[in-house]
C-alpha cells in the first residue's frame, strides 16, 4: 500500500513537470496579464465546469472574489456552475448541453474572460459554452487534458495537461489555477520597489 502511495505523488510531480514547460510558463503569464487588464477595465471573470472540474471552477472564483495570498479588494469572478436552480431549470426546459452556453449568453458581457474546465475535453455542454463564447467574442481559457484537442483548439489559451489520467489532470488543473490567480495579485497589487 505505501508503494501505492508514492506512486500516487511520483505520478502527480512527474506530470507537474512535464506541464511547466517554457511555452507554458509563457502562456501562464500571457493569460494572467489578459486576466488583470479586464479586472482592471470593470471586466468579469467567468468559469465553468462539470464535476471535479465544476468544483475546481468554483474554487478558483472564490481565490478570485475573496483572496489568495495577498489581502486585497475582491475581483468579480462568477461560476456557472454553482447555482442548481439555474442549472436545472436550464436542463429541464431546454437540455443539459445548454446549461453553461444559455448562461454565457445571459451574464456575459463584452471584455469578460471566460476559464472552461474539463479533463475530457469532450463534454457537450462545455464545447456548446466554448462556441457562445466565440461567437461573444470573449476571450476563452481551456483547461483539459491529452485527449482534448478538440476543446483546445476552440480557446483563445489552451493548457493541455499531457496526461490522461483524471486524478493527475485535475491536480494539475488547481494548482494552474493557483499559479494563474496569484499571477493575477501581483500584476494588480503587487507594490512598487523603490530604488
Amino acid at each position: 500500500m505505501k508503494d501505492k502511495i508514492l506512486k500516487a505523488f511520483e505520478e502527480s510531480i512527474d506530470v507537474k513537470g512535464k506541464f511547466i514547460d517554457e511555452k507554458n510558463i509563457d502562456r501562464i503569464l500571457e493569460a494572467a496579464k489578459v486576466i488583470a487588464g479586464a479586472f482592471n477595465d470593470g471586466k468579469k471573470l467567468i468559469l465553468f465546469g462539470n464535476g471535479g472540474s465544476s468544483t475546481d471552477a468554483s474554487h478558483i472564483a472564490a481565490e478570485f472574489v475573496n483572496r489568495f495570498r495577498r489581502e486585497r479588494p475582491g475581483l468579480p469572478a462568477i461560476a456557472l456552475n454553482t447555482d442548481m436552480a439555474v442549472i436545472t431549470s436550464i436542463a429541464n426546459d431546454y437540455d443539459f448541453s445548454e446549461v453553461f452556453s444559455k448562461q454565457l449568453k445571459t451574464i456575459a458581457g463584452d471584455g469578460d474572460i471566460v476559464i472552461a474546465i474539463s479533463t475530457s475535453g469532450n463534454s457537450p455542454n462545455i464545447l456548446k459554452a466554448m462556441d457562445t463564447a466565440k461567437r461573444k467574442r470573449l476571450t476563452t481559457i481551456a483547461f483539459t487534458g491529452l485527449k482534448g484537442e478538440k476543446f483546445a483548439s476552440r480557446a483563445t489559451y489552451a493548457f493541455v495537461v499531457p496526461s490522461e489520467s483524471t486524478p493527475r489532470i485535475q491536480e494539475t488543473h488547481i494548482t494552474l489555477g493557483h499559479v494563474i490567480c496569484q499571477m493575477v495579485e501581483e500584476i494588480l497589487f503587487e507594490a512598487p520597489r523603490k530604488k
